[in-house]
């Protein structure tokens, strides 16, 4: 296993659409993953696609920790899953606006607006189909993480840039301003 480097924000790879995987359980999908799995354990991050990592392949990575589920029914904790050739479909139109980071953007943060509510379907590593209905955070890291597949970073959902910035920043403004983060989704 290896640890791979993240590609940032600006590298053409981030911005191009990723290929569907023919064989989910390939050899070279397996070994992908192990990689993946072990990149993003040690950048301590929720999720993880495979752009980031200079693989121009439909595989996204993603977590639940306790600390990040709502109240939502369709929100429970999750260990690591792994979702190959995924699809994402909204449910209804509730957005709600959310802080979000990435390991592609580092250091930065914003408010991004998110379905409220997704169905998401795709492989596991075995070839088995896996196909959910989700909210709170499990919707919002799903959709963040299968954007990368499309050529898309969080900044580019966002409506309202002065929401975006540095960390240290935006953490100040956070803990301040949930009312205001609310308005935007509005």
């Amino acid at each position: 296993m290896a640890i791979l480097k993240i590609a940032r924000m600006g590298h053409p790879i981030l911005r191009a659409r990723a290929e569907e995987i023919s064989d989910p359980s390939s050899e070279e999908v397996r070994r992908l993953v192990e990689d993946m799995v072990e990149t993003l354990e040690d950048a301590k991050g929720a999720g993880l696609a495979a752009p980031q990592v200079h693989v121009p392949k439909r595989l996204v990575l993603f977590s639940v920790p306790q600390d990040r589920t709502t109240e939502a029914e369709d929100d429970p904790p999750q260990v690591l899953q792994v979702l190959i050739n995924p699809v994402v479909e909204p449910i209804g139109e509730d957005r709600e606006v959310g802080w979000e980071a990435c390991l592609s953007v580092p250091g930065m943060i914003g408010a991004v607006p998110r379905y409220a509510r997704i169905r998401y379907r795709g492989l596991t590593l075995d070839g088995s189909p896996v196909d959910r209905t989700v909210s709170g955070f499990h919707a919002r890291v799903v959709q963040h993480e299968c954007d990368h597949l499309d050529g898309i970073l969080y900044p580019m959902r966002m409506t309202d840039m002065s929401l975006f910035g540095f960390v240290e920043e935006m953490s100040r403004l956070a803990a301040e301003s949930e009312e205001e983060i609310e308005a935007a989704a509005e």
